[in-house]
């Protein structure tokens, strides 16, 4: 798998995101101000929105653009690009 060249760097990214996550309770826990608890969920999204847009670029590089894929692989690449992309969008 392509994303084992990756793993480390991803693992620490959603770790970061599990701290980041864990503060979010905490803030909830211990009653801190809306502002508080606003700003770690609006950085917790953006933590989530950068791991989603490296394993998106990392995917299209890899199944849809990479040379030497056949048009099929390409087109199940994209397809599954697609299915993401709708999912994330609603």
């Amino acid at each position: 798998m392509h994303l084992s060249e990756k793993r480390q760097p991803l693992l620490n990214r959603v770790r970061r995101i599990k701290g980041q996550l864990e503060a979010v309770e905490r803030a909830l826990l211990e009653d801190a101000d809306c502002a508080t608890t606003l700003q770690r969920v609006a950085a917790v999204r953006g933590a989530v929105a950068g791991l989603l847009d490296e394993i998106v670029e990392n995917h299209l590089r890899e199944h849809v653009a990479h040379p030497g894929l056949s048009d099929a692989d390409r087109t199940r690449g994209a397809e599954e690009l697609v299915a993401v992309i709708r999912r994330y969008s609603r």
